[in-house]
């Protein structure tokens, strides 16, 4: 298995059937985004963008996707952000940090849809804060800043 360390952004109008190593497929009209798993596990990952769940940034030439991607289900349970088309790696979530993680998610969900959530005034780096980027120390924390 090899890694996949950038991703080509691709918009299109549905998720094709087959994904390509190495290519984000974004698509509008059906707000998701999909992936082959970055870590080479040849799993596909697909990320919904709503308020509740991803969200994304193209600048023309590169794309950024947050929070994380947590593949909690699969067998790799790899984690990693996707930011300016490269992948950063994150450290691996214990069993009560998922759990917790998806408490939270649902709480957004429920709060969202009842009409009692800010989210929608949220800065994507208040999100992606809470959501807690990637963390390797100190140096790790500042280098991933650093980059961006």
């Amino acid at each position: 298995m090899t890694r996949t360390t950038i991703l080509r952004p691709e918009f299109v109008k549905a998720i094709p059937d087959t994904l390509n190593d190495g290519t984000l497929y974004v698509s509008i009209e059906y707000a998701t985004v999909a992936h082959k798993c970055c870590c080479g596990c040849g799993l596909e990952v697909v990320t919904p963008l709503s308020p509740t769940d991803w969200k994304f940034t193209y600048d023309g030439v590169s794309i950024s996707l947050f929070p994380s991607i947590g593949n909690w289900n699969f067998k790799c349970q790899s984690h990693y952000w996707i930011d300016a088309s490269r992948v950063v790696w994150a450290d691996q979530w214990s069993g009560d940090m998922v759990a917790a993680g998806r408490a939270r998610d649902r709480n957004a969900k429920a709060n969202y849809y009842s009409g009692q959530d800010s989210a929608t005034t949220k800065k994507p780096s208040d999100t992606k804060a809470q959501e807690g980027a990637p963390k390797t120390g100190l140096w790790g924390w500042f280098a991933h800043w650093w980059r961006k």
